[in-house]
């Protein structure tokens, strides 16, 4: 009999966003889903948090900490002695952040109904947080502070390792050695640990999975993913456990340790569907070979003379020529072997191509129990927490790929695939039928600008109303036309890297922009009603205290010209797979370490002695930031924001503004560009004029009408023009072939393209791209 199909269990283990799924699960069960296999995820984090944080779940941590001998801080102590509250106030709390209950939000705001630990003492001014109007988003934020102080409280008490964001991080970050994770995972499960396994029990028992794949995208995925794993051996020791995901592809690509397959049997790197796939050949293979065994064992133990002679040939030939499963034919795969040691197993097979990886399945995750949290008031990071986004990459891989930070040299940045815009929208629309969501953040590296506008003319074709976020490069292409059309086929934000604010260390970076071309971009984003946040970065080699300061000035300018709405300071990383990584000395510092140890190798200490003293710019550049970000303190001096001298910046006053003042390419220069109409079909009627008849082209929008008017001619051109445009998505007509067409009765072209009639349109939404 053939073997049957294996049942396969998927998990994200806690904890990475409590508003959204984690994609990776979602993505690998669409594509086995896609070829037969039978596939079951879940997101442990989630279960984990809703069991904790319930009425029942807390009794619990409250009747522990009782029970326990803990040296309380004076808050754990307070929140100890409002237990009661907290005991009455969590469910309806939660139920207010999956969005089941905003009728709560007015209590939550005016009516004490919450118990205040320490997350209140630092609370913003609401009022100008979120305006008077924001009455939900306020009590949303305070909501979030109440469960991160109870996080507190878990954190210093019962559950060391807890975080909403980074649970158990610390175990797992730059853990060149596993000794303390193994510290850990043999020590008795403590309370979050024992909730996290009862909610795998019932889980198991419902799947009965031959196979349970882990994906681990961060450093505090980890500790949970092995910990489950552990579980998962003792109870059924003939399961399959596997692992990737961006954590393993990033720092476990060198891993020599054995004992991390106590607890996983297979660590796959880089993108999961071949390896995947070889890897169930391989275990049908292994499985197919046990049943042939047990046939013959159970054959052998027959009388001998009740064999035909047939039936002897038949056993002989078999154990003669029995096939073992190749072992050999695993992607990009770890395994130790019978001898203990550890194997990599890489066979050349071609990846599955972009086209090819299917439709995100998140059939059976619960999408109306995650929790719509407000942790910030940075409007970005709003986006990252708030909302339930369907997660789609538009392209694999990164276009650019030259960034000298980057781990440019993996796999998930080096391979750069693209698909089909209709293949997008079908995905697009498959994932809104199943989910009943329209909301999409694309998590490319950096989404491709001609590709985003493909997609968003395939979107505005079929009429697909979604609404959508992702990460770029601030690149030129970007122009203001084309950030117009991503607005209208639903962009609502942007993220990009403009690191440091200094065209030399954007040259060393070689970002391949500069910080005149961001200026300009930002703003074509922000005049198209797009938020744009931008990541900043200190601490680069050879970065000295004069170009952090100058950095400095780059971004307040920026933001005092209203083209950057948000922005977050990160602290330079060296890390292994990057060009810093792998040539420390081009760029003038030395790799100091640490030295390996057999598991995790990722992140490298280094010594920068060109550079200035990074760490301690980094309390005053986030602070500096924070008051941007709420509009103040635009016009202070920048040594206001640190405790110790700064030199004065020498970046121009003005030099965004002298950016922004630049001029356009006019339109008779961009001939070979697409003309794009976003308006609908005008009308026209012919009127008489004291000379000759004039035409009135009236256009009907969802704000506003608005009239044209032009000569006869030239009217009745623009008409079949916007009619043809507003009609034919298809047909790419460009503006050399609308000249073409252009009667010539009416003068050049050229002077047409300068008239009033040419120059309201291209304002109101007649694009070149």
């Amino acid at each position: 009999m053939p073997t049957a199909s294996p049942r396969i269990l998927l998990l994200t283990p806690p904890l990475t966003q409590l508003n959204t799924p984690y994609p990776a699960t979602a993505y690998i069960k669409g594509f086995l889903g896609g070829r037969g296999y039978q596939v079951t995820q879940a997101d442990m984090g989630l279960q984990l948090v809703l069991r904790l944080f319930s009425e029942a779940g807390l009794r619990r941590v409250f009747q522990a900490i009782e029970a326990g001998n803990f040296d309380l801080s004076d808050n754990a102590t307070r929140m100890l002695r409002l237990q009661n509250r907290y005991l009455a106030t969590i469910a309806p709390v939660i139920r207010f952040l999956q969005n089941k209950d905003l009728t709560l939000a007015p209590r939550i705001c005016h009516g004490r109904f919450l118990p205040e630990a320490s997350r209140f003492d630092n609370v913003a001014d609401l009022e100008t947080a979120f305006g008077t109007m924001g009455l939900t988003d306020q009590a949303r934020h305070l909501a979030t502070l109440y469960l991160e102080d109870l996080a507190d409280l878990i954190k210093e008490t019962v559950g060391p390792h807890f975080g909403f964001s980074r649970y158990a991080e610390k175990l797992a970050l730059s853990a060149t050695s596993f000794e303390p994770l193994h510290q850990e995972l043999t020590a008795a499960p403590n309370l979050l640990d024992t909730m996290l396994l009862e909610e795998l029990e019932p889980l198991l028992a419902r799947v009965q999975p031959d196979m349970v794949g882990f994906t681990v995208p961060f450093p505090g995925n980890l500790y949970g993913a092995l910990r489950l794993a552990k579980h998962i051996k003792q109870i059924s020791p003939a399961t399959v456990t596997v692992m990737g995901g961006g954590y393993p592809n990033t720092e476990l690509r060198e891993i020599k340790e054995p004992r991390f397959f106590d607890y996983i049997d297979y660590l796959t790197l880089d993108d999961g569907e071949g390896p995947w796939l070889r890897l169930l050949e391989y275990l049908a293979g292994q499985q197919q070979q046990k049943e042939r065994h047990a046939e013959r064992s159970e054959a052998s133990r027959l009388p001998s003379l009740i064999l035909s002679s047939n039936d002897a040939s038949e056993m002989l030939r078999c154990a003669l020529h029995d096939v073992q499963p190749d072992r050999s034919k695993l992607q990009r795969t770890f395994l130790r072997d019978e001898t203990g040691e550890i194997q990599y197993i890489n066979h050349p097979f071609p990846d599955v191509p972009h086209a090819e990886v299917g439709t995100p399945d998140y059939s059976d995750l619960p999408l109306t129990e995650y929790l719509s949290v407000l942790e910030v008031l940075n409007p970005m990071h709003r986006l990252w927490s708030d909302g339930r986004w369907n997660k789609l990459t538009v392209a694999h891989g990164c276009y650019w790929k030259r960034c000298s930070f980057c781990d440019v040299t993996l796999d998930y940045i080096s391979r750069y695939e693209t698909a089909p815009s209709t293949l997008l929208v079908d995905r697009i629309e498959q994932i809104i039928n199943q989910t009943g969501q329209t909301g999409f953040h694309f998590v490319d590296e950096a989404a491709p600008p001609l590709a985003l506008r493909d997609l968003a003319v395939e979107l505005l074709k079929r009429r697909v109303p979604i609404t959508w976020w992702g990460n770029i490069r601030f690149e030129k292409t970007f122009s203001p036309d084309l950030c117009r059309l991503l607005a209208a086929s639903g962009c609502i934000a942007i993220s990009g890297g403009l690191e440091v604010a200094s065209d030399r260390l954007l040259a060393l970076m070689e970002k391949g922009v500069t910080i005149a071309q961001v200026a300009r971009v930002t703003d074509g984003f922000t005049q198209a009603g797009i938020m744009v946040h931008a990541y900043l970065m200190y601490g680069f080699p050879t970065e000295t205290a004069q170009e952090t300061v100058d950095s400095l000035e780059v971004v307040r300018q920026l933001f005092a010209a209203g083209v950057v709405q948000s922005g977050y300071w990160h602290r330079f990383s060296m890390t292994a797979h990057s060009p810093v990584g792998k040539n420390p000395a081009k760029y003038q510092v030395a790799a100091i370490g640490p030295e390996p140890a057999g598991f995790a190798w990722n992140d490298l200490w280094h010594d920068d002695p060109l550079g200035t003293d990074h760490e301690a710019f980094g309390p005053g550049l986030a602070k500096s930031l924070y008051n941007y970000l709420h509009g103040v303190a635009l016009d202070e001096p920048l040594a206001r924001w640190f405790d110790f001298k700064t030199p004065r910046t020498t970046t121009p006053r003005h030099l965004i503004q002298q950016a922004l003042q630049a001029p356009d390419k006019p339109d008779f220069a961009r001939q070979n560009q697409r003309l794009f109409w976003l308006g609908n079909a005008p009308e026209i009627r012919i009127e008489p004029g004291k000379k000759v008849p004039r035409a009135v082209l009236t256009c009907y929008e969802q704000a506003e009408d608005f009239e044209v008017k032009t000569t006869e001619a030239a009217g009745c051109w623009l008409h079949q023009l916007l009619t043809q445009l507003s009609q034919d998505f298809d047909t790419k007509l460009l503006l050399r072939d609308a000249a073409a067409s252009f009667p010539k009765s009416e003068g050049s072209f050229e002077s047409f393209l300068q008239t009033p009639a040419w120059t309201l349109l291209r304002e109101k939404g007649l694009l070149l791209l």
